[in-house]
Formats: structure tokens, sequence, C-alpha cells
């Protein structure tokens, strides 16, 4: 048939691969001027099956998928014109017992998945994915053909229940139980492949097709980690998932097993919430800060005032202070302006050795006594420290009034 040109525009070059049920051609096409592959039915095979095939590729568009470009019937046969995949199979890329790079590994499994996460998403099952399945680009990127038994939601079966429909070497439990295909289906069957691709061999061995059958069916896979200690931890975890019996403990769909190929949460991008502002810092009152300057103040002024005091008692020579009974002060403000008088004052003394306090106001303490003879070194520094008899009258806690007038004066009096 070389040479026979189909539809008057396909001439067939040389053959590609021949089944039971359809032949497919290296073709050419002559009114684009490109390299195509053509899919011929044969005359005895089902021609509703072969349009539901042309109808299943022809939903989908993706570059791990190979395309779709025609379909027709030409002198009483049908055709179906494909995407020309010059770089042969995964079934041609493997050998018994040598396993494939883990970096290769890894990009064709990825590029399996995105087409299966593609179909999957469309309502297609593919039902018979198998290393002679998977064919590559010019490229060399990895695309999922022969749709020949796929399943699309919303249609009707091809087969009758408990009819065991796929490839022995790759199908799924359910499907060698005789029971509906879902895409978790397709994931046993990416499970064997992957299995196939770490390890060098397939995880059941039966030159018996039905006993492989049963055996996906009914047996545990050898473990993984047995066969190849040093698999890849993500490879291994996705191999463990996919070829799990019951169909829920495997990855759902193609989507889900990308993201765990990935290693991500989830295959889709997802949009965080926008984040709620962050409030500013609250300010900080400056009340602590003038109230710890008040009480600073109040302390050095009344520091200078005993100092200024004592120095004219003593005249400032070691005299001794005469003694003074002082009155009873009510509960009124005491201010702190030093005197500028003789020695008769009757402002009491204040203990300069209060620590700083850090909440306002400042207290000072103005107690009722009678106050010894004291002897006390002037001192030009400020502030000047007095220590302060023991006294037995009550304390009364007053406030301390401080103003820059009070300020000034101290100064000038100290001078």
């Amino acid at each position: 048939m070389a040479e026979e040109l189909i539809a008057g525009r396909y001439r067939l070059v040389e053959p590609l691969g021949r089944g039971s049920m359809s032949a497919v051609w290296l073709a050419e096409d002559v009114e684009l001027g490109r390299r195509v592959a053509v899919k011929l039915l044969a005359p005895s095979a089902d021609r509703e099956r072969f349009a539901r095939e042309a109808r299943a590729v022809a939903a989908l568009s993706h570059p791990n998928i190979c395309a779709l470009y025609d379909y027709g019937e030409a002198d009483g046969r049908r055709y179906m014109v494909l995407e020309y995949l010059p770089n042969g199979s995964l079934e041609e890329r493997l050998r018994p017992n040598r396993p494939l790079a883990d970096d290769e590994t890894l990009r064709i499994a990825l590029e399996v998945a995105a087409g299966l996460a593609h179909a999957h998403e469309r309502g297609l099952v593919h039902r018979d994915l198998k290393p002679a399945n998977i064919l590559f680009d010019s490229e060399g990127r990895a695309k999922i053909a022969d749709f020949g038994i796929a399943r699309m939601s919303g249609t009707g079966t091809l087969t009758e229940a408990g009819t065991v429909l796929g490839t022995a070497a790759t199908i799924s439990p359910e499907q060698a139980a005789g029971l509906p295909a879902g895409p978790a289906s397709d994931i046993y069957s990416f499970g064997v492949i992957l299995f196939r691709m770490t390890t060098g061999r397939l995880p059941f061995v039966s030159s018996n097709a039905m006993e492989l059958v049963r055996m996906h069916r009914d047996d545990p896979p050898l473990p993984l980690d047995v066969i190849r200690p040093d698999v890849p931890p993500r490879i291994a975890a996705v191999v463990t998932a996919s070829l799990a019996k019951d169909p829920a403990l495997r990855p759902a769909d193609g989507r889900a097993l990308l993201a765990e190929l990935r290693g991500d949460d989830t295959a889709e991008t997802r949009v965080l919430p926008r984040a709620a502002p962050t409030p500013p810092p609250p300010r900080k009152s400056r009340w602590p800060i003038v109230a710890v300057a008040a009480s600073v103040a109040a302390l050095v002024l009344g520091g200078i005032a005993v100092a200024i005091a004592l120095t004219q008692n003593g005249g400032g020579s070691g005299g001794t202070v005469p003694t003074l009974t002082l009155p009873s002060v009510p509960v009124s403000t005491v201010t702190t302006t030093a005197p500028t008088t003789a020695p008769s004052s009757t402002t009491a003394p204040q203990t300069t050795t209060h620590p700083a306090t850090t909440t306002a106001p400042a207290t000072t303490t103005a107690p009722q006594t009678t106050a010894p003879t004291t002897t006390a070194q002037a001192t030009t520094t400020a502030p000047a420290t007095t220590t302060a008899p023991a006294t037995t009258a009550p304390t009364t806690t007053e406030p301390v009034t401080t103003t820059a007038t009070t300020t000034a004066e101290t100064t000038t009096a100290a001078g």
C-alpha cells in the first residue's frame, strides 16, 4: 500500500505498527507538506469503537497527548490522521534489569502525569496506559497515545460489566476483577510503568497472562526498596501509593498524581487570602518621661536648697547648725524654691537619696520633726547630699511642684 493516497491528500510511506483492529502508517500530507501518522481501521474491526477513539482524542489538546489532525472515511475505510512522533516509544527505551536514570525517569513521569491530568479533567480515562502507548516527539517530549479503549464520562461503555479489558502487564486490580475503570485505574497503570522505569523490571512477572491478571488483582507487589534501596524517596512514595489495591488509597487522578510527583500539596495554583493590614504600634505617652524629668529636677533643687541652708548656718567653715524646732506642716503643696534669707528658714531639708521613679507625680516627705544638731560639709557640686536624722513624726506624702522659674532662682543661689 506504499505510495497509496488516502482521501486524495495523505500519501502512505511506510508502516509503523499493526494490530488486530488497525494499522498505523507514516504518511505525508501533500497539502501541508508535513509528515503525519495515518491510522487505518481494519475491515472487520469495530467502526463505532474507532469513532469513539477519534472523538476522545479530538476532545484533548495538550503538549503531552498525541494530537488528532483529521478523521474521515475513504473508499469504505475509516482513517485517523495523527501527530507523527518520530522518537519511538517508552517500550523501546526500557531494557531488562536496567533502570533509567533517575532524572530521566522523573522527567518522563512528570510529562505523562501532566497528560493524564488533562485527560481526567475532561472526563477521559485511558484504560490501557502502557510503555508502548507513550511516544516521544522530535524534541524528546513524552506523549500519551492510542486511546482505542478509552472511556469518556457521559457516554455508554464499550464493554459489559465483568469483561476484563486492558493489557495484562499493567492492568489495574479493579479492571482485573471486571469492575468499571476510573481515573485511579490509570494511576495504577502509571505506577506499574514507574516501577519498571525505576527498577528495570515489572512488579509482577508471569508467562501466563491470566495468572498475571490475577496477581495484579490479589497479590501485593514486591517492595521497591528490596529491589533498589537507593531509589529517590519521592519516586518511591509515588510508586507505593499508585500500586495500592484499593483505588481510594491511590492518588485520585492525574492532577493529584502530578502534585505528588512535584512534591506539592496540590497541583493547582492557590491564591492565598489577602492578609489584614498590620496595625501601627501604639504611640507611647511622653508623660512618664516628663514625670521622671520633674522628679529628678525636684531632687536636685531640694539638694541644692539644703546645701545653701547648711552653708549659711555653718559659715562654710565647719560651724554648728543651731537646733530648730519645726512647726507642724499643714497638708499643702511643698515648693522647693531655695531660700535666700537668714538661717531662720523653716523649710524642711529634703533627703536626696530617693531613687528616681518612672511614675508621675513624684513625691517627697515633709516630716514634722525636731531636727538635732547635725554637722554637714558644704559642697559646691549639685546635687548636694545630706543625711537626714531618724524621726518619730508621721510622714505626709506631698506632690512636688517644679517650674522653670524655680530652677533659675536655685541656680542663682547656688552660684
